[in-house]
């Protein structure tokens, strides 16, 4: 019985020791890492960024970046009363973008397809 006491004390200090290092490897969830909107899609996070002209799109999964070489995206943007859409391209390893500029208020959908992964989808409002 003490065998079995000093197995289950063990095992329990094990699991209380790895739980600070779990929620170190996720800091990065759910927070906005490039200066935008961040938004849950899936097994995936997005990140919309509207500056400099330019409407860009992150791709993270528990804060590291998911490759989105041969991946587009489209943005259904909804602005005054006004619907338009926006494909985005591969830019950089987790980033698609296009030459645009998002207003404050608008509303956005983006829908994203990379190979070899499920669609991802997520709404924004620009802030």
């Amino acid at each position: 019985m003490k065998k079995l006491h000093t197995l289950a004390s063990s095992l329990l200090l094990a699991a209380a020791l790895a739980a600070p290092a779990a929620v170190m490897a996720h800091a990065e969830h759910g927070q906005p890492q490039y200066g935008g909107i961040f938004a849950e899609a899936g097994e995936a996070q997005l990140e919309l960024v509207n500056q400099a002209g330019k409407v860009a799109l992150y791709v993270t999964q528990h804060g590291a970046p998911v490759p989105v070489q041969g991946g587009k995206a489209r943005l259904t943007v909804l602005e005054g009363g006004a619907k338009r859409e926006l494909q985005l391209a591969p830019a950089a390893e987790n980033r698609l973008e296009a030459a645009a500029s998002l207003k404050p208020g608008a509303k956005v959908v983006a829908a994203v397809e990379l190979p070899g992964r499920k669609p991802l989808q997520a709404r924004f409002e620009v802030k």
